[in-house]
This record gives C-alpha cells, structure tokens and sequence, in this order.
C-alpha cells in the first residue's frame, strides 16, 4: 500500500512535477486543464464531463480500464450520485441513498479512507490483502492489477473520490501519476462548481417549483414581480387536519402530511401539472393551456384529482393514516399568478390573484355541500362532457355568487 503525499498540489510542488515531464506530455496535460475549467465546465451533461476526461487521460497514455465517482448532492430523495465507468460498458449513473446502510458501505470504503487521511491511495492489488476493503476482492476478480483512489474536497467540506483501476501489470507509471497531480485540482474546481450549480438548481426546485426556480435564476427577483400562467387551478386540503393533527406528535404530523401529499402529488406531475405552493394541509397546482387546447388541461386537471381521490380512499383502505382522511378538490380555470412579496431583503416567491384566491373558496364549498371534488363554471366550460350542476352559492370574498359543478 502507498499513499502518495497531498502536499505536492502546492504551487511549489506542482512546478515541480510540471519540470518531471518532457515537453509534449507537459503541453497535452495543460491542454487538459484548459479543457477542463472552459469546455467542461459549460457543459449541460456531466456524464460526459467525466468521459471527457476519461478519454483525455487515456489519450496521454494512462492505462485507465475502470473509474468510478461520488459526489455529495442536495436532494431529497437521494444523498448523492455515483458514476461507474468501464472501457466495456462506458458510464453507470447510480443514486446513492440516504440512510444508516450507506453510511455504513461507505465508512468502510477506499474513499471514506481518502479522505479521512486527505492522501490518495494506490494499492497494488496483487499484494493487497483481500479484507482491506470490500472492494477489493471484486476488483481482482475482474482481473485489475493496480487501484488508486483520490480525494474530491470542496470549499464547503463535502467529501467525494474519484478512482481509478486497470488492468496493467506495470500500473499507472510515474508519468500518469504526474499527470493526474497536475489536472486533479482543475478537475476538482470544475466538478465542485457544477456541483454547486445544481445543488442551487435543484434546492430551488424543490422549495418554489419547476418553472418559478427558473424565473428565480433567470433573474426575476425583485419585489413586486409577477408572472401569469393561463391554466387550469386545482386547490386541494384535507378535511379537519387540526383535529386530526391534534393528537399527533409533531413527527407524526408530518409523517402523515407527506403520506397524504404522496397520494395527491403524482397524479398531478403524471397529468404534466405543477405543484407551485404547498399550504399546511393543502396545495395549489396548476395545468398550462397549451395554446388554444384549454379543453386538455381541464381534462387533466379533472383526471388528476380524480386519481387522488382513488390513491386516498386505497390508504384509508390499507390503513396508512392515523385516522381515515378526507380531501376537497376545487377545479377552476384562470390565471394563476405568482411573483416576489415581502420586505426587505427577504421575500417570498408565492402564488396570487383572483382565480386562486376564488379556487381556494370553492374548496370551501366541498365542504359545506359534502362534496368531495367541485369544478366551476369557468372549468366546466373548457371540459369535455356533462358535469353535474349543483346551484351558485356565495362565497367569502366574491360579491357575486358562484355556480359550481360536480362529474
């Protein structure tokens, strides 16, 4: 086992590695610098970032057969995203999950290893002993001589690796090792600011939306901004959630929000809607018109709340609320605005205007009339079919009243 020193990525040293190789190898490796910090950085795919680089290298002589990355991401559903790399297959993307199991493959890994000891790793497999690491015997069944694990530290502390294997008695050489101590900090710099980009990029996403986080980054954060969306406007909340919610532990609590949100949501994203504001017990979504086709996004929008009712009464029949639970659907038709509120330098990206304001008291009605799904006339008059007509009725708000409508 070897573990080639951290210290020589400082200037000092890294001249000196750049005087250890002849002229050519010196001018390809700055080639890949360059290509790094300008070409790879922009680049949408960072499948191909990593190909990219994978080819360069071999291309400068290393006899790379197999790498494989791990990079921390912000998500909720994942912890971060491995990419597995063969000359046979190409690359693998692999999510890596959040829990105690992963933690615990990991601890016990090359790169938990890498950067504990913040040095890299160069293993000569054939006298490695096979319970170093888990890893190990799997590598030298598919027939790998040499292993060398790096080290990925950000700015932040967040702790990922890189490593590379091949199949070549003579293993990377002196050359390639050179090679990779001079690129290895521009790789890392890039890799740490897509890294970044999309944790921003996705944070964004999870807390206002799709298309809201990409007015946001576009630029549109200043107060008093507002964006319209012509749509079809599904309000949705649960029926008597501070009694329910009155007997349960605050864990409790959101363990059953997000159950009954997990019955709501993908019916919504599978009829091409947005969820664009989540209200304690109840959301706000919306399907776009598509040009002149208001009739589909109405027919969506009725076709989603529909299927979340039938998703809700199969969890009360499994038993995976507290409690049964009931939901009220209103369906309206209009626009849906949304923009920046507040004072000072915190704002709110939230969702206004009169036809949300409207679906919310329709929602109201659900639950004076016992209906578990109202549309109103503005609805209705874009669907397909013959809705059921229920009277008008006044509503908090709207001097006049409003003429509602059941499938």
């Amino acid at each position: 086992m070897m573990h080639p020193s951290s210290s020589l990525d400082a200037p000092g040293d890294m001249l000196a590695l750049a005087r250890s190789l002849d002229a050519e190898s010196l001018s390809r490796a700055v080639a890949l610098r360059d290509w790094l910090v300008t070409v790879a950085a922009r680049m949408e795919d960072s499948n191909e970032v990593l190909t990219g680089f994978l080819e360069r290298l071999i291309d400068l002589g290393l006899p790379i057969d197999r790498a494989v990355s791990a990079i921390e991401a912000l998500h909720t559903e994942y912890a971060g995203i491995g990419r597995f790399w063969t000359r046979e297959e190409g690359t693998v993307v692999r999510y890596l999950p959040h829990g105690d199991r992963r933690e615990a493959i990991y601890q016990v890994s090359p790169f938990a290893h890498v950067n504990r000891t913040r040095e890299w790793l160069l293993l000569d497999l054939a006298e490695t002993p096979d319970d170093l690491f888990p890893v190990i015997p799997e590598l030298k069944e598919a027939g790998y001589r040499h292993y060398l694990t790096i080290p990925v530290r950000f700015t932040n502390g967040a702790e990922n690796a890189i490593s590379f294997a091949t199949r070549s008695p003579e293993g990377f050489g002196e050359r390639g090792l050179t090679i990779l101590r001079l690129v290895m900090p521009s790789f890392s710099l890039v890799t740490e600011l897509r890294a970044t980009s999309n944790r921003l990029d996705e944070v964004l996403r999870i807390y206002v939306g799709d298309d809201p986080h990409k007015a946001i980054l576009s630029g549109a954060i200043q107060r008093g901004q507002v964006t319209r969306i012509r749509s079809a406007i599904l309000f949705a909340d649960m029926r008597d959630y501070t009694h329910i919610s009155s007997t349960l532990t605050p864990e409790s609590a959101v363990e059953l929000l997000n159950n009954y949100f997990d019955c709501l949501v993908p019916p919504i994203e599978d009829e091409g809607g947005e969820v664009l504001k989540y209200l304690g017990d109840g959301l706000l979504a919306i399907v776009r018109d598509k040009g002149d086709d208001t009739g589909g996004a109405a027919q969506s929008a009725l076709t989603a709340a529909s299927r979340a009712l039938q998703r809700i009464e199969a969890a009360n029949n499994e038993g995976r609320f507290p409690v049964p639970i009931n939901v009220g659907f209103a369906l309206h038709h209009g626009d849906a605005a949304y923009g920046n509120v507040g004072s000072g330098q915190r704002l709110d990206f939230t969702v206004i205007g009169r036809d949300v304001n409207l679906a919310s008291r329709i929602a109201d009605l659900n639950k004076r009339l016992g209906e578990p799904l109202l549309m109103s006339k503005p609805f209705v008059d874009h669907l397909w079919g013959n809705p059921l007509p229920l009277g008008s009725h006044a509503v908090e708000g709207f001097q006049e009243a409003i003429e509602v409508y059941r499938p």
